[in-house]
């Protein structure tokens, strides 16, 4: 409906004001960001991002050095063990599947998973394998407590930017001390790199 209403209105003019957003638009750079993403149904899902399986949480978490069998109360494993319904894991008993759209009470609890898993992950991410570069650890703070680009290459799954090292420092040198700083960075990163921020 959209595309033959621009096709219509562009024999007319050069303009059109969109009714849903109320801004005046070209209907020719309409027509070329719909050729080239797709029209809006189709590229919402193609470009969306879906929230990580709970398993496969429970998979990173584990990866990089957190005990998923931990039983404390404020200990990251066992929130993470408690919440599956909170990370919107799936309820058979009920026939529910998991929900795979990321809630804000879904990223919320994640990353409350990640503050709390923090102090772990510093101190056993070096020696993961999987995090391991020609069989040197990858550190993820250096001795000027500075974040160090393959530790939180590891930790995020990714090559870590200049810009993922710079918010990671920016978070060290802003908290109210280097050690709160250095859990909120790895906190922060990790939870943003996880849900698609």
């Amino acid at each position: 409906m959209k595309i033959a209403l621009l096709v219509l209105v562009a024999g007319c003019t050069t303009e059109i004001t969109d009714p849903t957003i109320g801004q005046t638009e070209d209907p020719y750079t309409e027509l070329e960001r719909i050729q080239r993403e797709g029209p809006p149904r189709y590229s919402s899902r193609l470009h969306s991002c879906p929230k990580m399986r709970v398993r496969t949480i429970g998979n990173v978490l584990a990866s990089r050095g957190v005990d998923l069998a931990a039983t404390a109360d404020l200990s990251a494993g066992h929130i993470y063990s408690t919440s599956t319904i909170a990370l919107g894991g799936p309820n058979y008993e009920a026939r529910v599947r998991e929900n795979i759209d990321l809630g804000v009470a879904t990223a919320a609890k994640l990353f409350d998973i990640y503050v709390q898993a923090a102090p772990e992950i510093i101190a056993n991410l070096p020696s993961r394998p999987e995090c391991k570069r020609n069989g040197a650890p990858a550190q993820l703070f250096d001795s000027s407590n500075h974040c160090v680009e393959s530790g939180f290459s590891c930790l995020i799954g990714t090559r870590a930017t200049a810009d993922h090292l710079a918010v990671c420092n920016e978070t060290i040198k802003r908290a109210a001390d280097v050690e709160s700083g250095k859990r909120l960075a790895v906190a922060v990163l990790a939870a943003a790199a996880h849900t698609c921020e």
